[in-house]
């Protein structure tokens, strides 16, 4: 996390005052969070001990209208997402409710309590979809999931690994942007990650949902359930598809003449396209926006990409691939950074006969 801008922060707290008609000085300021983007997220702590969330989103690089927008209607539509108080988008300052220090992914002290919590995640996901109105989103097309799909060869291949795409590749990412175009229509928050559903009162909360768009059926349940710090076995994976599959035929969602097969297809070519994107985009926040620590996350989620791929011979050449040319360039570059692949995420090397 880079360092808060003095002048930035002290305009911030001058502003957080003005609405409350106090001195600055009357108001403390910590900080909550970073992220990934230009966002910092600081606890305001008001003379009577409430507290809000301030929102710091430097216009230049952050967009803040589409979460004032989605946070506004999806509260209209009876979700759970934070209020916002106030929020002036010329400075990119924006004052939200305090949500508290305990995302879902803290909760996991046990493996009852780690499934337990994925299960009310994913029954917050069937109620995203239900209520949330997608006709003002942006439309997750062929263009973005190709652009997307496109960070892999991009940042990940030529610029941190300096080889070339696998063959094929052109064939593959016309498969996977088809599957995730037959599936349907919904909203999708686009990173419903442990990380991002704050607990409150026993019940989920969500956050970090300004990039939502209109997208495929199972791209949530895929974000969450193969996200940045679990990896599930197949029968667990396979068992969360089958239920979402049949909640999702159950409230119309979904026509039942999509077999079980296809729909754990859709699932794991949608895993497979959000793994090398994100594989990506970790590679360009490193070697572009020089953020530390994401080189380290990237055995985890080859982990997820050949998980996506193990089961289905229409994508075994690109498994091959992964494990004879990926896997060790990869290994080769995290060692000379001096970062060791985790030994729960080694992938099984193939066997030839």
């Amino acid at each position: 996390m880079t360092s808060a801008d003095p002048a930035r922060l002290g305009r911030l707290t001058d502003w957080a005052a003005e609405q409350y008609g106090l001195a600055p000085d009357a108001l403390k300021l910590t900080l909550a969070a970073g992220d990934a983007s230009f966002r910092r997220y600081y606890r305001l702590t008001l003379p009577d001990g409430a507290t809000r969330i301030l929102m710091d989103a430097p216009p230049a690089q952050e967009d803040s209208r589409p979460f004032l927008a989605i946070a506004s209607d999806w509260l209209a539509a009876g979700l759970p997402v934070p209020r916002v108080h106030h929020a002036d988008l010329d400075l990119g300052f924006l004052m939200l409710d305090d949500l508290g220090d305990t995302p879902l992914q803290n909760s996991f002290t046990s493996h009852e309590a780690t499934i337990d919590g994925f299960d009310k995640a994913i029954a917050l996901i069937h109620e995203l979809q239900a209520k949330a109105p997608r006709d003002a989103l942006p439309l997750y097309d062929a263009a973005l999931l190709t652009r997307e799909l496109d960070l892999f060869p991009e940042w990940c291949l030529e610029g941190l690994l300096g080889i070339a795409p696998p063959p094929g590749w052109a064939e593959l990412v016309t498969q996977l942007v088809d599957s995730a175009l037959e599936q349907p229509r919904f909203v999708v928050h686009r990173d419903f990650d442990a990380m991002n559903l704050m607990r409150e009162d026993n019940a989920l909360v969500m956050i970090d949902f300004q990039d939502a768009v209109a997208g495929p059926l199972s791209y949530d349940l895929i974000s969450l359930t193969r996200g940045r710090y679990r990896r599930f076995d197949a029968a667990t994976l396979r068992h969360w598809q089958a239920a979402f599959r049949e909640r999702a035929i159950a409230d119309g969602r979904l026509d039942p003449a999509i077999d079980a097969e296809r729909f754990h297809f859709w699932c794991d070519a949608m895993a497979a396209q959000r793994s090398l994107k994100v594989l990506g985009i970790f590679c360009r926040l490193t070697l572009r926006d020089g953020k530390n620590g994401y080189l380290a996350r990237l055995p985890h989620f080859l982990s997820h990409l050949d998980d996506s791929l193990a089961p289905w011979p229409a994508f075994a050449d690109l498994r091959h691939w992964l494990h004879a040319t990926f896997t060790p360039a990869l290994e080769e570059t995290l060692a000379a950074q001096g970062i060791e692949t985790p030994a729960s995420e080694v992938m099984t090397r193939e066997t030839t006969a």
